[in-house]
């Protein structure tokens, strides 16, 4: 049950530092959900990866890259082709049309070049906010705290945000989360949220922020 109002700023800062403490943050194998060695490969795989396991994203994405790794090379194969190899992601018939409309707006309005700003990549088909700022933080280089299913619901279980979506949720990120903890910020909410503040029955009595996390609060047992 999501949080219906926010910790103060001195507690939602309280809360990050805490987290920094008990998560291991951005490391070297601490890699992003769409680790792929290119800022193209890497909006593929954020379109791809739509109401798909990680795994099959990985699945689709390596059977497609084996076929073409480019927007041209992409647009070359048959629709047939594509969806047979994405096929593991689901919805691999609207992901193939998505795919074809994403390349060639790269090839007719950016030179083939993906855009590093977040109205950029937000201008490509198929591409929202979660997938952008993915692309910014783990391609990029960007501070940005990428809000995916894990970090919404830690958000706005604990009190960091109060919002009913993802976008919500990154929105008011940028507005309450301190600017030091932009970097790794992403790192740490999704490790706390697949180690403690699991989806089902989340470890509250070893949280390291359950003094201040509302939802532990509200349940009567703090």
């Amino acid at each position: 049950m999501a949080a219906n109002k926010v910790l103060s700023s001195e507690e939602i800062e309280t809360v990050f530092q805490r987290l920094s403490k008990a998560m291991p943050g951005r490391t070297k194998t601490a890699k992003g959900p769409k680790d792929q060695p290119d800022p193209f490969r890497s909006v593929v795989s954020c379109i791809l990866s739509a109401q798909s396991r990680d795994t099959n994203t990985k699945t689709a994405t390596d059977q497609l890259f084996a076929l073409a790794k480019t927007p041209d090379g992409i647009l070359a194969l048959d629709d047939e082709k594509i969806a047979t190899a994405i096929k593991p992601c689901g919805l691999y018939n609207n992901k193939t049309k998505s795919l074809r409309k994403l390349c060639t707006a790269l090839i007719e309005k950016h030179d083939r070049t993906v855009p590093q700003t977040r109205d950029g990549l937000m201008s490509l088909p198929g591409v929202g906010r979660k997938c952008a700022d993915i692309v910014m933080s783990f391609t990029f280089g960007a501070d940005i705290i990428a809000v995916d299913t894990h970090v919404h619901r830690v958000c706005n279980r604990i009190g960091l945000t109060d919002a009913k979506t993802a976008d919500q949720t990154a929105s008011q990120l940028e507005q309450n989360a301190p600017d030091w903890a932009f970097h790794d910020g992403h790192f740490w909410l999704i490790q706390f949220g697949k180690k403690i503040c699991v989806s089902r029955k989340p470890k509250c009595e070893t949280c390291p922020v359950n003094d201040l996390c509302l939802y532990f609060t509200a349940t009567g047992t703090a």
